[in-house]
């Protein structure tokens, strides 16, 4: 079952408690979602696709939602594995008045494993929500419009990654999003209970040779 899939965004402790809520991205969090989204470029693994998961919708309950996240991915990853190919991946979670608690999702899937991925994502959804797929739960879409463009046209994918990976911070003060060179206005993030955001360990703190877990 997918409840058993264990998430590998990085440890526990006091700063990742399921019960620990939060209403903005931090600064630290930023720095650790931009160094990651550089380091999976870097190893050759950047980020293709972009999902957004209405976990509300879907009627996972708030209190769930990192689980579900967490499901998520490890069946991704697996799926992705099985075939032959690594994947790098990061998430953010908000929540709003009219599209309630969700994820956005930024991960490396290659074209050749898209139509596997978009055939499959439906039932994973079923199995971790063990509800019936709802109509417009889930989202996915390749960063730039098309698929392979981080081959075919590396510049262009480039800039079209820059105003993905701006969408899922813009939930950090525009303070933070200034510094970090985001071109994006700030919007509420809304109240998460849980981990706010997480990230593959093959991009994280230790991965990128900094010793300590992201």
């Amino acid at each position: 079952m997918a409840a058993n899939l264990p998430s590998s965004a990085g440890r526990g402790g006091a700063r990742n408690r399921a019960d620990r809520e939060s209403h903005a991205l931090t600064t630290e969090q930023i720095a650790n979602l931009r160094a990651a989204e550089r380091h999976a470029a870097a190893i050759g693994l950047p980020f293709t696709r972009m999902i957004t998961i209405h976990w509300q919708a879907a009627g996972v309950p708030i209190t769930g939602m990192t689980w579900a996240t967490g499901s998520f991915t490890g069946l991704m990853t697996k799926m992705l594995a099985r075939h032959g190919s690594a994947t790098t991946w990061l998430w953010v979670h908000e929540n709003g008045d009219r599209k309630g608690w969700h994820c956005h999702l930024l991960a490396h899937v290659p074209a050749e494993h898209v139509k596997r991925l978009t055939a499959l994502q439906k039932g994973w959804l079923s199995r971790i929500t063990a509800k019936k797929y709802r109509k417009r739960v889930i989202h996915s879409k390749p960063i730039g419009g098309r698929l392979g463009l981080e081959v075919g046209n590396p510049e262009l994918h480039s800039v079209n990654l820059e105003v993905a990976f701006g969408y899922c911070c813009k939930g950090a003060p525009q303070a933070v999003l200034d510094a970090f060179g985001i071109d994006r206005a700030h919007e509420p993030g809304g109240r998460v209970i849980g981990k706010r955001c997480g990230i593959s360990q093959n991009i994280g703190a230790k991965a990128r040779g900094l010793g300590v877990a992201s």
